[in-house]
């Protein structure tokens, strides 16, 4: 895994992948910034942005904090590796920067779906505490989100699933528009 260098083979002509880059997936825990750092890079690219969070919720008219207590989570599980089969195979030629659960890629059948893409996975990663108190401050309801020691412990259960994230970029201290920009440069993208 590489934090500041492009690793090889992700370029926007990477071999191997129909010679362009087509999408980026952006994996981490609650509060890492998947969805504004993914929104701001698909703005910086003008490349489509998707929340695999938001398509299951549009697929199953209800929220995830809904599934997650109607259904509970092995359901949502489910519904979660139904929706990441359906956005690749919508992939096509219109690249995209997509933003996964937390749990996502945690989820060995997930993780090695992407892996077989050979598209760039990344893992935006803070501290535990900044995590913490970044999901404090939103107004998002999270099933997974408990009192901060538990959410510490889910978070280093979590870590070294992402860490087979082809690249970690670090977030903390650091502005949306900014990782943004090291991710475009990180995977050589314009």
């Amino acid at each position: 895994m590489r934090t500041t260098s492009g690793p090889p083979g992700f370029g926007p002509s990477a071999p191997g992948l129909g010679g362009r880059v087509r999408a980026v997936f952006l994996v981490g825990f609650m509060g890492a910034g998947k969805t504004s750092v993914g929104m701001a890079l698909a703005g910086r690219l003008g490349w489509r942005f998707e929340d695999l969070d938001q398509r299951i919720q549009a697929r199953e008219k209800r929220t995830i904090e809904q599934i997650f207590r109607q259904s509970g989570e092995a359901e949502f599980r489910r519904l979660e590796q139904e929706a990441l089969r359906e956005l690749l195979s919508s992939l096509g030629t219109s690249p995209r920067v997509v933003a996964l659960g937390g749990g996502a890629f945690v989820q060995p059948e997930n993780s090695a779906l992407l892996e077989s893409t050979g598209l760039p996975t990344v893992f935006l990663d803070a501290s535990p505490e900044e995590l913490y108190r970044r999901c404090r401050q939103e107004s998002v309801e999270r099933p997974l989100r408990k009192e901060e020691a538990e959410f510490q412990r889910l978070y280093q259960a979590r870590r070294p699933h992402y860490l087979k994230a082809a690249v970690r970029v670090e977030t903390g201290g650091k502005t949306v528009e900014a990782v943004a920009a090291e991710l475009a440069g990180t995977l050589g993208l314009p």
